[in-house]
């Protein structure tokens, strides 16, 4: 995500002084929460959707999840990357490919 996007997100926080109710746990609920909404788009139909009510979900969950970065102290690209090499250990190329079992079924 670019600078200027985290910075508009910690300040529309700050300018209304909901970090008080950012608990670690409080964010994660409305991950999940939103999550929920998100899902709730394709719920009776997987190829016809609304795509702006779709942006507008996945939007809240970024949100929120950049404001759980925020209170952990997390650095995004780090545990992204941390958790790639983890996939990339459990899934390789040669047994993963084309298939969807899960790692301990390859």
């Amino acid at each position: 995500m670019k600078q200027e996007t985290i910075d508009r997100i910690r300040k529309f926080t700050d300018d209304r002084d909901w970090e008080q109710f950012h608990s670690a746990a409080n964010l994660a609920k409305s991950i999940v929460i939103e999550a929920a909404e998100l899902l709730e788009c394709f719920q009776w139909n997987d190829e016809e959707y609304d795509l702006q009510h779709v942006k507008e979900e996945l939007a809240d969950v970024i949100v929120y999840s950049q404001n759980l970065l925020d209170k952990l102290g997390l650095d995004v690209d780090e545990i992204v990357n941390m958790k790639m090499g983890m996939n990339e250990r459990k899934y390789p190329v040669e047994k993963a490919k084309g298939k969807s079992a899960k790692y301990d079924c390859l």
